[in-house]
């Protein structure tokens, strides 16, 4: 499997998670009032497998590879997908800060950047589908999509640890079907 499928598989994942986080603000928008410890859920899921998991692997591999082929990190697609995973992790920052107060302001906090982190992410995923990662196929070869995937592996066993990924995938199921 290419590097850049590893990723949009990936995706999915998160995509699946974002639609719950959808419903939860949905709720908290009806009800006034948020549950703690699925909303806490929902910041572990954002913080460690969207980002220290999936977007550790762009940032630290993917988008490196690219610039080594001629991509800019500080103009274009790459920028733009580097600011934008700063602002997904200012939205899940909010929210994990909030989930520590109560009342009315709290609700109203997590409901907002729950809404807002799941319409970045939704179209940032877009976008690294659709353009990006269609860019990264053409500059990337064979050869470099399998060191890649060999990387994301390493990544997953050593920096996450064994299983962990897997615990996180059974975590999205579980949000999404809540």
């Amino acid at each position: 499997m290419k590097a850049t499928e590893i990723l949009k598989h990936e995706h999915q994942v998160i995509l699946m998670v974002l639609e719950a986080a959808r419903r939860e603000a949905r709720s908290i928008e009806a009800t006034g009032r948020f549950d703690a410890e699925r909303v806490g859920q929902f910041v572990e899921f954002f913080r460690h497998f969207a980002d220290r998991c999936h977007h550790a692997k762009e940032e630290g591999h993917l988008f490196v590879w690219m610039s080594q082929r001629g991509f800019s990190v500080e103009d274009g697609p790459i920028a733009v997908m580097l600011h934008e995973h700063d602002e997904g992790r200012r939205h899940v920052a909010a929210i994990a800060e909030a989930l520590a107060a109560s009342g009315e302001q709290a609700a109203a906090t997590i409901r907002d950047h729950l809404a807002a982190y799941a319409e970045l992410l939704e179209q940032h995923i877009h976008k690294e589908d659709n353009v990006l990662y269609v860019m990264a196929d053409q500059v990337l070869t064979e050869q470099d999509q399998r060191e890649l995937a060999e990387t994301f592996e390493r990544i997953e066993a050593e920096e996450m640890g064994e299983g962990v990924h897997e615990r996180y995938h059974q975590l999205a199921h579980a949000l999404a079907e809540a």
